[in-house]
């Protein structure tokens, strides 16, 4: 797979670089695009043998025969291929720390081979961290989106990040 492309869709881009952001970099409201991953027959027939063996995913004649009348990808690949797209663009390479989980997970359209899909996200909440200051959590709205812009999943994201102010020494005494 080759690496996304970025494109944004708000006024309010990321001022520093994903190697630079830290939580107060995440501005609730933000809406940011990443994309696109094309979905191969091969890359569908591949991840499915091996994580998500249904009939719907691997046989491609089967697959004619089921609900969707053709092969799609498993939803654990198009999560996959979301994670890669969060990774590579969206959660920051020095002040990620770790996640508690994800709400709300959907598959909302099946992935078809061919597919071409990008990555919506919108910074739903922040806040610091009432009992470690030195971080945050952020919540995000996450849509993978198909080559026409429908929403093929959804789900939002939780993640805890590193305050800047905490890696310069300094941390807000008092913090919520």
């Amino acid at each position: 797979m080759t690496a996304p492309t970025t494109i944004t869709l708000s006024d309010a881009d990321f001022a520093v670089p994903i190697e630079d952001r830290y939580f107060e970099d995440y501005v609730p409201g933000a809406v940011y695009v990443y994309g696109s991953v094309t979905m191969t027959e091969e890359d569908i027939l591949r991840f499915a043998g091996e994580f998500d063996p249904q009939g719907i995913h691997i046989d491609p004649q089967a697959a004619l025969r089921g609900p969707y009348q053709g092969l799609i990808a498993s939803g654990w690949h198009t999560c996959a291929v979301m994670m890669r797209m969060y990774a590579d663009h969206y959660i920051s390479k020095v002040g990620g720390l770790a996640s508690p989980g994800i709400d709300e997970l959907r598959w909302v359209r099946p992935v078809r081979p061919g597919d071409s899909l990008s990555l919506r996200t919108t910074v739903r909440q922040t806040r610091v961290s009432r009992s470690r200051p030195d971080r945050g959590l952020v919540h995000t709205g996450i849509e993978v989106l198909d080559q026409h812009g429908d929403p093929v999943l959804t789900m939002t994201a939780v993640n805890f990040l590193l305050r800047r102010t905490a890696t310069e020494g300094t941390t807000s005494a008092g913090s919520s």
